[in-house]
C-alpha cells in the first residue's frame, strides 16, 4: 500500500504587524508618562491614607532635607526666571543672561542668595554635589539681632509671579519637627496656610 504524503507547510510567521502594534504601544506610553524630575536632594517621604491628588501644574515644591535644609522649586520655566528677576531686585543683586538661563533649567536648589551666582556658574554636575546643597536660610539672624529669612523672601515673591501657584512640602520622615514647625510659621508670616503635605499612599486600616 503507497504511503500517503504529508504536504509540508511553512513555518514562517509574519511578525510585521506584531512589531508595527509593539511600536505603537511604546510611543504611547513615552508620551503619555510623566517623568520623575530631579530634585536637589532625595528625602524618604512618610506614608499616609489621605488619597487627595495634587494639580500636575503651577506648583511651588518645598522640600525639606532629613537634617532640616530647605529647598525650594517651580515646574515653570519662564515663571523660574521671572521668579528670579524679582529676587534680583528684593536683594540688589545682578544675573546674567546664562545665569538666568541656567537658573530656568533648575526644577529645585538650595542655596543663600549670596551664592546664588556662583551656583549657576557651575557645571550641572557640580550642582548636584552635596558640597553645594546647603539649603536656604530659613531663620537667620544676622549681626545686629536682624533675622534674614530667605526663604520667606522667596515664597513671598513666588505667589507675586505666578497667583495661582499651589504650595507643596515634602519632608524627610526622619526630620525633626521643629524643622517642619519653622517651615510652615514662615508660610504662615506671608498668609500662605493652604499648601500639600506629599506622602506616600499606605493601605487605609481595617476597621477604618
Amino acid at each position: 500500500m503507497p504511503k500517503v504524503k504529508i504536504a509540508r507547510k511553512s513555518l514562517f510567521v509574519d511578525m510585521t504587524a506584531m512589531v508595527d502594534v509593539s511600536f505603537l504601544l511604546l510611543t504611547f506610553f513615552i508620551l503619555t508618562s510623566t517623568f520623575i524630575q530631579k530634585e536637589a536632594v532625595m528625602v524618604s517621604i512618610p506614608g499616609s491614607i489621605s488619597d487627595r491628588k495634587v494639580p500636575d501644574t503651577n506648583i511651588l515644591n518645598i522640600i525639606v532635607s532629613p537634617d532640616g535644609r530647605v529647598f525650594v522649586g517651580m515646574d515653570n520655566q519662564n515663571t523660574r526666571r521671572e521668579w528670579l528677576a524679582r529676587i534680583a531686585d528684593s536683594y540688589s543683586l545682578e544675573f546674567t543672561p546664562k545665569q538666568y538661563a541656567e537658573f530656568g533649567l533648575i526644577n529645585s536648589f538650595g542655596v543663600p542668595v549670596e551664592a546664588l551666582g556662583a551656583f549657576l556658574n557651575m557645571p550641572s554636575q557640580a550642582r548636584d554635589s552635596k558640597e553645594n546643597a546647603l539649603g536656604i536660610p530659613v531663620a537667620d539672624t544676622l549681626e545686629g539681632g536682624v533675622i534674614d529669612n530667605q526663604f520667606k523672601e522667596w515664597v513671598r515673591l513666588a505667589r507675586e509671579v505666578n497667583p495661582d501657584i499651589t504650595i507643596t512640602i515634602k519632608a524627610d520622615r526622619g526630620t525633626p519637627y521643629p524643622k517642619i514647625k519653622s517651615v510652615m510659621n514662615t508660610l504662615q508670616d506671608v498668609r500662605e496656610n493652604r499648601y500639600h503635605l506629599i506622602t506616600s499612599l499606605e493601605s487605609i486600616p481595617a476597621g477604618l
